[in-house]
């Protein structure tokens, strides 16, 4: 009787193996091999070659299959005619970006490679807010005063007698209380720049680039971009565009303003380059939405005031090895 359910039990395990729905016997039936003691060695040594051949078919493969390249493994009604989507990758985790470069003929020169720790730092908005109020705060003139007792022109004299008139008594026709008198505790020229330790702003820096870069979903991380094909990353949306140089034929105003109208979801431009070019000074000093900074120059707020980032070769590089510098101490 043992002998016969053990026998059954080979069988439609071995069915099993054969079908390729599990790994090993012991993953289906922990209690076979307490029952194999019972079955002859010519059938364990079927069963054995039937499972080695299954487990060699299921080595790993990084290939993607496809109805081209099935070769008849795999019928091709069961294969997607649709072309694989990358996942979106996620942002903060220090990953190298590729993004396209091109200038303003719309030309494809080839792709750059951004730093993970300058374009892909995790976003945090409380060290936006504190590097932009530090910004605000020390571009403030501080220029307001008002004028004390002692400077307000006017008489010394005594208005009226201590006692006997019935009125209150006063000192001087100067003092706050009085039309055209002073101004107490009134503002006094200042600066109101407060300190902010260098390893914050140049944090704030950071996120600000990683949060342009992310937007739109304009670039990719390294090994997610050798998985896609060139039309399909030229083809999103960007909101930081890299530029191989900035030079413009002339010093036309019509041309950048072209350039610009032919551009989705852009009302505000910063573009960002080592040295300007003269030609592009002139040709964007008239657009209110066009406005260009040096490297050096480059800034978390004026990031902020603009919805797309335009940047050199040149810029991104002064930037990154910026980034990379030692604080001093």
């Amino acid at each position: 009787m043992a002998l016969s359910v053990s026998r059954r039990l080979l069988r439609s395990f071995g069915s099993v193996l054969a079908s390729g729905r599990c790994d090993s016997p012991s993953s289906l039936y922990p209690s076979l091999h307490a029952s194999l003691g019972v079955v002859s060695p010519e059938e364990f040594s079927a069963v054995s070659k039937a499972g080695s051949s299954f487990l060699a078919n299921r080595r790993l493969s990084t290939s993607i299959p496809s109805p081209e390249s099935s070769g008849g493994a795999f019928p091709s009604n069961l294969l997607s005619a649709k072309p694989v989507v990358a996942s979106e990758r996620n942002i903060g985790l220090y990953q190298d970006l590729v993004i396209p470069v091109t200038n303003f003929h719309n030309e494809d020169k080839g792709f750059t490679v951004l730093a993970g720790d300058v374009f892909d730092v995790p976003i945090r908005k409380d060290i936006i807010h504190r590097v932009v109020l530090w910004q605000l705060a020390k571009r403030q003139q501080g220029t307001h005063s008002t004028k004390t007792i002692s400077e307000v022109s006017g008489t010394g004299r005594k208005p009226w007698n201590q006692k006997g008139t019935g009125r209150a008594r006063q000192g001087s026709l100067r003092s706050p209380q009085f039309r055209g008198g002073s101004t107490m505790h009134g503002p006094k020229p200042r600066s109101h720049a407060f300190k902010l330790n260098k390893k914050v702003r140049r944090l704030g820096l950071k996120i600000a680039l990683t949060a342009r870069a992310a937007e739109g979903k304009a670039t990719l991380s390294l090994s997610l971009s050798l998985s896609l094909s060139l039309s399909a990353i030229n083809c999103m949306k960007l909101q930081l565009l890299i530029f191989d140089d900035f030079e413009v034929p002339t010093h036309k105003t019509k041309n950048i303003a072209n350039y610009v109208q032919q551009m989705e979801d852009s009302k505000k431009l910063l573009l960002v380059d080592g040295i300007l070019p003269e030609k592009l000074k002139l040709a964007t000093q008239n657009l209110h939405y066009v406005n260009v900074l040096p490297a050096v120059g480059l800034n978390v707020y004026s990031i902020l005031q603009h919805d797309t980032l335009v940047m050199s070769r040149t810029a991104v590089n002064e930037i990154v090895e910026r980034m990379h510098t030692p604080i001093k101490r």
